[in-house]
């Protein structure tokens, strides 16, 4: 086949991806050329990832975003999202034909709860930009070239003066992030830090009572202790599941557990069901109730605490007597009860894995990039944006607004650094 050649390749047409190509294509078009800007996908269905997150409503961003959302080298991540904020992304989907609301929690979604209006949106305005979309085209290799680059694919080749890699990490493999994007990036001479599932549920030993509660939703503390310390604490929702704990609380959490159970270290989940009560406070509460309320059963004092199922479940675990009298419960029996109830150890078995994990924790590391135009340091016309990067966001919209700020940054500085080099350009 006959090498193509384009000004610039981006690989990868996931968020990211869609979004450094039509500002890519809308940049040169201002310059007065109209690319050829060529999008290549190794699926045949593009934007999967797009369609089913948020439950298929797809969160496009949350109301405020700040470098704390976020895991990784918090001085580049703060100047990376100062590029494109919340505001302009927000006006940006609007000049899409996208209006997003705001629901209770922040989080930013399309009014018609569609995720497909967010993907057919990206996709008509690249296609009216002049990308040039081709599914069903895996990239297999790219190497440099005395014009740039020359990338290897399922159809042939291609010959690009500038290349955006945005191929995604491993999360969700069955959308087309693999984790191949990190070949082509080691190939190229990145380092990428060790990957692992992030925003994952974790499942617990089948000997804990989690499925009974299933479908149980409530507020709790989790903290991760690694190597004997607290590496992470926070409060927020918990979701009981059949295979054992989920929820954004728990997804949150997940990242710490994966990275430490990655590199061997002991890792422990301790869960206070009482959100903001120390066992001090608890104990001096038990106390209060034994008083007031002597004849009231255990289950029934505690249900004040936490759902019904979770005081009876908590009974049964610490082999009490849900039904035992305030006045009845032994020193011994409260103190037990108490330390579930404050310093609960959740007996984790292993994450869900990557066919379950939002994000991916770990990638090519910032520091290797030049955080205001996204241009690797190591190869020049080359970029990298979104997920490949080793930085992740909290649920909540975080990972999409990383996705677009970076793919922004990326498409805008590849085509203005084609038109200030004086590269000839083809047009489409």
């Amino acid at each position: 086949m006959t090498d193509e050649v384009v000004n610039v390749a981006i690989v990868g047409a996931g968020a990211a991806g869609l979004t450094g190509a039509i500002v890519a294509a809308e940049t040169l078009a201002n310059d007065g050329k109209r690319g050829p800007v060529l999008l290549l996908d190794g699926a045949k269905r593009i934007g999967t990832k797009i369609l089913v997150s948020g439950g298929g409503r797809c969160n496009v961003t949350h109301e405020v975003v700040t470098p704390r959302d976020f895991f990784g080298n918090q001085n580049i991540i703060r100047n990376i999202l100062a590029a494109f904020s919340v505001d302009r992304t927000v006006a940006w989907f609007a000049s899409l034909g996208v209006i997003l609301k705001r629901e209770p929690t922040g989080k930013l979604f399309p009014t018609t709860d569609d995720a497909r209006t967010v993907l057919t949106a990206l996709v008509a305005r690249a296609r009216h930009a002049g990308v040039i979309i081709r599914p069903g085209h895996r990239v297999t290799g790219i190497s440099t070239s005395s014009t740039g680059f020359l990338l290897q694919h399922s159809h042939g080749r291609t010959q690009a003066s500038r290349v955006v890699l945005a191929t995604g990490g491993q999360s969700l493999p069955r959308t087309g992030s693999d984790g191949f994007g990190y070949q082509l990036a080691r190939g190229l001479g990145h380092r990428v830090t060790a990957t692992v599932p992030a925003l994952v549920p974790l499942v617990l030993d089948r000997s804990m009572f989690h499925a009974t509660l299933s479908g149980l939703s409530h507020d709790v503390e989790l903290t991760t202790v690694v190597d004997g310390r607290a590496v992470d604490r926070r409060t927020g929702s918990l979701l009981w599941t059949h295979f054992g704990i989920s929820g954004p609380v728990v997804m949150d959490a997940g990242r710490f557990w994966t990275l430490a159970t990655n590199r061997d270290a002991p890792v422990d989940l301790y869960g206070n069901f009482v959100p903001g009560r120390t066992s001090d406070e608890l104990k001096r509460w038990f106390a209060t109730q034994t008083a007031q309320h002597p004849r009231r059963s255990l289950t029934r004092t505690l249900s004040i605490l936490v759902p019904d199922r979770l005081a009876d479940s908590l009974c049964r675990h610490c082999s009490c007597d849900s039904q035992a009298t305030m006045a009845q419960v032994s020193r011994h029996d409260r103190e037990k009860v108490l330390s579930t109830l404050t310093r609960f150890r959740f007996p984790i078995e292993r994450d869900r894995g990557w066919n379950f994990a939002e994000v991916t924790a770990g990638g090519v590391p910032l520091e290797e990039l030049n955080y205001r135009t996204m241009e690797s340091k190591l190869v020049s016309g080359l970029y990298l944006i979104g997920e490949i990067l080793d930085c992740d966001g909290r649920i909540g919209g975080f990972n999409f607004q990383w996705a677009w700020t970076t793919g922004w940054l990326a498409g805008q500085s590849a085509a203005r650094s084609l038109v200030a080099a004086k590269v000839p350009l083809r047009s489409a």
